[in-house]
């Protein structure tokens, strides 16, 4: 990248003057921005240098400065304290940035950083029993926007949804059908699979309460499809697609993807024999009661309150599995699979406790992968009380949430759009956009294990934190670009020595940080990183634009020079709002 060209050549020419002025180099030198842009493009501080040289950071940057002269690199250079700040021929470094980026286009903050390496990423991991809500809508969009991180810093990504489609709560569902469903479906109701089945799981937890029966019948019906019920299995794949077409219509909804599904129905049995397996290696053992278990190793997690180690039931005692006994088998099966390097599980954060003893089980079992499981911890979601009424009372139903949100982003195109001039096809598409984008980008701008008070009306917003806002900045570069076409003169090369005041500097920073947030996203697991960047960067595109002209600037020289770099920052905006997942409209 020209920008790490350029600071090795400033390394090497302030090590140049430090060796004129102290008869060595220095052994360390970092560059970076100063932190108020009237001082220069970049700063050297001298405190690494202090202890090398046994003189102070002040005294070593006035004495280096005094070495160095202007040239064809350095427009200007002088000390400030204990800093050495840097003024850069303009052409040099607007025009090298500018024409980079430009040239690399949707390729720009991409890097090779993964090396190859093979990594998938589980999200969602939907219930069979009932529809998506809220915290599948954060759980699909974390998990998207890591697979589109990694997968641009050189990884190869496998997209993976695990569809927990077996188990007690799914019988719940099933006999809440038998019972009381009266062979009705999705098509004869004229409703979303998904949701059809999730009245008879909320029917079944409303009957259970004054009917305990139901529990035994609940287990029998468990113990029948793992025995290979005809009619149970058949039942069984009868809901279960249902829920599956329900899904579906909310994954290209919400544009979310998957490479691979990994169905719980499956790996349960491989996790059963992996058990069985480790039973005769004696990593497990059984209680008194004829649970299978595992004494989880003190040293990770101490002791209980009596004093003896914790242990982790893998296996009823009547042979029925629980969640790790499927996690086991899943976790083994993607491993073979896809020979992965790292394995990522986005699950929220109550599942901690779990997936730490999940880890510690397989790396038990002697599988040295285990160090490379990860597990991306989120937190919850909530709205604003009164803001919007889930489907159930209890939880946001994801469907009706998406709904209203194009809703809200609807009224507001039409807002804005007071003569109508857009056709309602128009119209719709924006909404989607917009809604969508806006949803996608609450949920990603803050540290995933922070809660979230979803608010819709802030969200939806075009000004402040929000995904409008960096969507109507694009959209408003894409304008400014349109209407240069119609002018007189076509676009000439660029003279970017007419750059350099404070907001072009400003913004053009944004635009040569972009890469690195983007590998900084990626080591932390932490989208918001670049959902954070993006919006520095239509906030300094904006503080620019609102006081700088572009297409009426003193000059076409000028003209010229600043399309160029508004050009550039479309380019960054694009790029960063596609790794979250949010599309951009070139009209808003």
């Amino acid at each position: 990248m020209p920008v790490e060209k350029l600071k090795k050549i400033l390394v090497n020419k302030i090590g140049s003057a430090t060796k004129k002025a102290y008869g060595q180099l220095p052994e360390e030198l970092e560059i970076g921005f100063p932190p108020n842009i009237e001082m220069g493009h970049f700063a050297v501080g001298c405190f690494s240098l202090a202890k090398q040289f046994r003189k102070s950071p002040a005294e070593l940057a006035a004495t280096i400065v005094g070495h160095l002269e202007p040239d064809e690199v350095i427009a200007d250079v002088r000390a400030v304290g204990p800093y050495i700040n840097l003024q850069i021929n303009g052409n040099l470094l607007f025009g090298d940035v500018c024409n980079y980026i430009i040239r690399r286009g949707s390729a720009y903050g991409s890097s090779d950083m993964g090396q190859g390496r093979r990594a998938m990423v589980e999200y969602l991991a939907p219930n069979t029993n009932k529809p998506l809500h809220l915290g599948h809508l954060r759980n699909g969009a974390l998990g998207m926007a890591v697979a589109n991180m990694y997968q641009a810093t050189g990884h190869w990504v496998v997209r993976a949804n695990l569809v927990n489609d077996r188990g007690v709560h799914i019988c719940k569902s099933m006999l809440a059908w038998q019972r009381w469903g009266n062979e009705t479906t999705p098509a004869t109701e004229n409703e979303k699979g998904d949701h059809f089945v999730g009245k008879y799981y909320v029917r079944y937890a409303r009957e259970a309460e004054n009917d305990a029966s139901l529990e035994d019948e609940i287990q029998q019906l468990l113990q029948k499809w793992e025995a290979g019920d005809p009619d149970t299995v058949a039942l069984w794949k009868m809901m279960n697609g249902w829920v599956y077409d329900g899904f579906d219509q909310t994954y290209r909804r919400f544009g979310l993807k998957f490479d691979a599904y990994y169905y719980e129905s499956d790996t349960y049995k491989l996790g059963k024999d992996i058990i069985q397996q480790g039973l005769e290696k004696n990593v497990f053992t059984t209680d008194t009661n004829g649970n299978t278990v595992f004494f989880l190793p003190e040293e990770e997690f101490s002791r209980d309150k009596n004093g003896e180690l914790k242990r982790v039931t893998v296996l009823r005692a009547d042979d029925t599995s629980l969640y790790i006994s499927q996690d086991i088998g899943t976790a083994i099966l993607k491993i073979t699979d896809h020979n992965l390097d790292y394995s990522i599980y986005v699950v929220g954060s109550e599942q901690e406790y779990h997936f730490k003893c999940l880890f510690a089980i397989l790396k038990a079992l002697g599988y040295e992968w285990a160090a490379n499981c990860y597990h991306l911890s989120y937190g919850m979601v909530y709205l604003p009380e009164g803001k919007m009424k889930s489907r159930e009372g209890k939880i946001v139903d994801a469907d009706d949430l998406v709904t209203a949100m194009i809703a809200l982003a609807k009224s507001e195109i039409q807002r804005r759009d007071p003569e109508a001039r857009l056709s309602e096809e128009e119209v719709k598409n924006r909404a989607e956009k917009i809604g969508v984008g806006a949803i996608k980008f609450y949920l990603l701008r803050v540290r995933p294990t922070q809660s979230i008070n979803f608010d819709p009306a802030e969200s939806i917003s075009f000004d402040g934190f929000t995904g409008p806002y960096c969507q109507y900045a694009y959209a408003r570069i894409c304008g400014i670009l349109e209407k240069a076409k119609n002018r007189p003169r076509k676009m000439q090369d660029p003279d970017y020595s007419l750059l350099g005041n404070a907001e072009e500097v400003q913004l053009l920073q944004k635009l040569i940080e972009f890469p690195q947030e983007v590998a900084n996203a990626v080591e932390d697991l932490n989208p918001a990183k670049i959902a954070g960047h993006v919006f520095n960067t239509a906030k300094a595109f904006n503080q620019f634009y609102n006081k700088h002209p572009v297409l009426k600037a003193d000059n076409e020289q000028f003209v010229d020079a600043r399309l160029a770099l508004i050009k550039t920052t479309a380019v960054v905006l694009k790029n960063g709002l596609n790794l979250l997942g949010v599309e951009v409209l070139e009209n808003m």
